[in-house]
Parts: C-alpha cells; sequence; structure tokens
C-alpha cells in the first residue's frame, strides 16, 4: 500500500501445546491443531477423549511414522492417554503455555478459568449454537435437506450442528411442513441396529 514499507508475518513458537479433544471427529480436530502448531515451531502433546483411546494411539503412531520418515522424532506429536486427571494436569501445568480444547461449554469454562489464572493461552472450541438461515428466495427443496442433515446427521453429536432456523415469514408454514414431514423419516433407536439414524 505504501511505497518502501513491507508487512511481514512471524510465527513464533510457544513450545509445547497441549491438546484436547472430544469423543467426536478426534482425528480432524487433532490434525488441524497439530498441522497449525507445528507449522508454528510448536512441540505437542495430545490427550484424546477416553472413549476413543484406540484412535488417539492409532493416530499418534500415524503421525510419529510420518514424521520419523522425514527426519524427525516422534516426540514432537506424542500423547498421553486418559480421563479428567490428565486434562487437569496439562491446564494446571505452566509447561504448556498453550492449550487447545474441543468440547462442552461447561468443561471449556473451568479449562478458560484454570489456564488462564496461570497467564496461559486457550484455543477453545465449544458447543455451537448455529442457525440456518432461509431468506425469500431460498430454493426450500434444498433448504429442508440441508436443515435436516444439519441437525441428525452424526446423531447431532458435533459442535456444528443445527440447532436454530431463521426462516423468511413467506416460506415460514412451507419450511415447518416440509420439515416436520422429513423428520417423521428419520429412523430413531438403537445405534448398533443397521438403518438407525438417531
Amino acid at each position: 500500500e505504501r511505497p518502501g514499507h513491507n508487512l511481514l508475518e512471524r510465527w513464533n513458537p510457544l513450545g509445547h501445546v497441549g491438546i484436547i479433544t472430544a469423543f467426536n471427529f478426534p482425528c480432524a480436530v487433532y490434525g488441524w491443531n497439530l498441522a497449525i502448531s507445528l507449522v508454528c515451531g510448536n512441540t505437542n502433546m495430545w490427550k484424546g477423549a477416553p472413549s476413543t483411546s484406540l484412535v488417539t494411539v492409532a493416530l499418534t503412531k500415524i503421525v510419529a511414522d510420518v514424521l520419523a520418515a522425514n527426519g524427525l522424532p516422534g516426540a514432537i506429536a506424542s500423547t498421553c492417554v486418559g480421563g479428567t486427571d490428565v486434562g487437569e494436569w496439562m491446564t494446571n501445568d505452566p509447561r504448556f503455555p498453550l492449550i487447545s480444547f474441543t468440547g462442552s461449554t461447561k468443561v471449556g469454562r473451568i479449562v478458560s478459568e484454570t489456564v488462564h489464572r496461570r497467564f496461559g493461552r486457550t484455543i477453545l472450541e465449544l458447543g455451537g449454537n448455529n442457525a440456518t438461515i432461509v431468506a425469500s428466495d431460498a430454493d426450500v427443496d434444498m433448504a429442508v435437506r440441508a436443515c435436516v442433515f444439519g441437525a441428525v446427521g452424526t446423531a447431532g453429536q458435533r459442535c456444528t450442528t443445527l440447532r436454530r432456523l431463521i426462516i423468511h415469514e413467506s416460506l415460514y408454514d412451507d419450511m415447518v411442513a416440509r420439515l416436520k414431514s422429513a423428520y417423521a423419516t428419520v429412523p430413531i433407536g438403537d445405534p448398533l441396529e443397521d438403518g438407525t439414524l438417531m
């Protein structure tokens, strides 16, 4: 914009980053946290949810193999399997200048207060309150499909689950009727049985 001036971006490593993930999408959440952290020059400790321990161990092994194949020690992306006790240790330990936590708002508040009490930093991805806006010129068929999938896909167990609809008044009655019909077709029951969606 101005002659003789430059804008530089510099990533400064923080040190050892703690990544605490929830049970849903454990690989994805870990992956995008780890990628950014590694690019910035940090080492990392991942604590996955207790219900996904095998996923945590398996993915850590894959990452360690990729790092080793590129001449880097696998320990720069290490893992620690456990429950609340491990999460509490990580959030209280000043050797983690940054904790990235994905989970409930209730637990996120505790993580935030704990880490910030020691002047650490946090990245918090907490329970969402996501909305879809259906404008007056919307394709109603597509809007209904998108809304139903957004609300019931993965049984509603994700932070991006649709929880609110903002519908233009000219489409409201039609949308509500179509949504009721669509929801009536959603198979609800035992998740271990084939064909169950919710």
